[in-house]
């Protein structure tokens, strides 16, 4: 018997890369996929860990590939970073390594950004990394700044090959400072917490549709959701096999999900 959702009904939180559009096309599938959960009124979130865009950039670059995902529906680690920072310490000021996605996130929960004193260092992703910014954020670190950082992915993908990610800079900054970031992005649960929040969803009826074990499926299982792995992505049957969990369902790609979006799981729903 699979897993009931409480109210007969089933939300989703999906991973964007690997899951919905790899190397910026679409999943086959994907589109029917989003287009039953938008007829059917049913509550989705798009996640990802990367800070650079604004929803608004996302939805845009997704329109692109053919995806019509609305703007609210669209979740950043750079958002998530936002509501935290805003939750911790009201209106307060930060000093960013990152681009528009991280900046605009913060500056719309009336955070102000300065190189002077700041409450926080908030390490996101960048295209380039700047030198002389990541000898600042050491300074400000070392002198008493609170480390934050949006995801520790060390690296991302490209067409020529992996970039160093935040995780990567985090560690040298980490290196520099002795102090750890605290990383808001997934597999933090936080990330999926606020994103549940944002949909008004409770864990126990919610799905999280991930490629990767280690971020998506983990952050799944410890913020109390349901987790479907797709194999369109980082991860394969082999090695999900090596982890010490395990997801509720795999599946070769979201197309599989067409048709039973609100019964996931099979008749037991």
């Amino acid at each position: 018997m699979g897993p009931v959702s409480n109210e007969n009904e089933w939300n989703y939180l999906f991973d964007m890369d690997g899951v919905l559009v790899r190397e910026q096309h679409l999943v086959p599938g994907a589109d029917t996929l989003i287009a039953e959960l938008r007829e059917n009124e049913i509550p989705f979130m798009v996640l990802t860990n990367n800070s650079i865009f604004t929803p608004r950039d996302l939805r845009a670059r997704l329109l692109n590939t053919g995806l019509d995902i609305p703007e609210e529906s669209i979740w950043t680690s750079a958002l998530a970073t936002a509501q935290f920072l805003q939750t911790q310490r009201p209106n307060g000021s930060a000093y960013v390594v990152g681009e528009s996605g991280l900046t605009t996130a913060l500056h719309n929960v009336g955070y102000v950004m300065t190189e002077n004193d700041p409450d926080y260092v908030v390490l996101g992703e960048t295209r380039t990394y700047s030198f002389e910014a990541i000898t600042r954020a050491i300074r400000l670190v070392r002198a008493g700044a609170r480390f934050i950082a949006t995801n520790p992915d060390e690296t991302g993908p490209s067409a020529e090959g992996p970039l160093p990610a935040t995780g990567a800079v985090a560690a040298l900054i980490e290196k520099a400072t002795g102090r750890r970031p605290y990383f808001v992005g997934k597999p933090n649960p936080l990330m999926m917490r606020s994103a549940l929040r944002r949909i008004g969803a409770h864990s126990e009826n919610t799905l999280m549709v991930g490629d990767r074990m280690d971020t998506d499926v983990l952050s799944g299982l410890e913020a109390g959701l349901q987790t479907v792995l797709v194999l369109s992505g980082i991860s394969d049957r082999d090695t999900a096999d090596q982890f010490p969990y395990r997801p509720t369902r795999v599946i070769e790609s979201v197309k599989e999900l067409v048709g039973s979006t609100r019964s996931p799981f099979g008749a037991e729903d």
